[in-house]
């Protein structure tokens, strides 16, 4: 099965960081992989969101036209993006910032307090940990483990300090949908 996921966001918040992980971690797992970020015309707090592609078969092109999952992170993402999952695919949505509840009844909607949890941890940067947690809980599309050799790949010298934190976010992440 192919996983066909939009992530999305303000800019700053870590959309295109847990989409590359994501991408990584499938490609070291030697399934084919697509990443296409897109941001809004804004540096920091404007849109941004990436499409990512996973799948045992040759991917055709970056772009999500069937989404299988959305994770998103803020209020106008939801609105955006909500009506792209198909029916019986997952809406991941950080209720730490977004109060309004999905429309939809033909997918599974997972309300995770991303921020909160992060902030529980010490610190907001990791809330985006925190959902990707959840997506690989919900999904299988990458082994938690393999996301961990790629955090730590990421994080070396004196960032290796935060890799601990960031496998209790996906941790806290995963245990929200289970």
């Amino acid at each position: 099965m192919a996983h066909e996921i939009i992530m999305a966001g303000f800019g700053g918040q870590g959309v295109m960081a847990m989409g590359k992980i994501l991408v990584e971690a499938a490609l070291k797992e030697g399934k084919n992989v697509s990443w296409l970020p897109s941001y809004g015309p804004e540096m920091r707090g404007g849109t941004a969101n990436c499409n990512v592609i996973i799948s045992e078969e040759p991917v055709g092109a970056p772009i999500v036209t069937e989404a299988t999952a959305a994770i998103v992170m803020n209020r106008p993402s939801l609105d955006k993006f909500e009506n792209d999952v198909i029916p019986g695919g997952i809406l991941l949505i950080n209720s730490s910032l977004i109060d309004k509840r999905a429309t939809r009844d033909d997918i599974k909607i997972y309300y995770v307090p991303a921020n909160d949890i992060a902030n529980e941890l010490g610190t907001g940067k990791i809330a985006n940990m925190v959902m990707l947690g959840a997506y690989l809980a919900l999904s299988g599309a990458a082994k938690e483990d393999t996301i961990m050799e790629i955090i730590t790949e990421i994080f070396t010298g004196k960032k290796a300090s935060v890799i601990p934190l960031n496998k209790e976010a996906l941790l806290r992440g995963a245990a929200c949908v289970k």
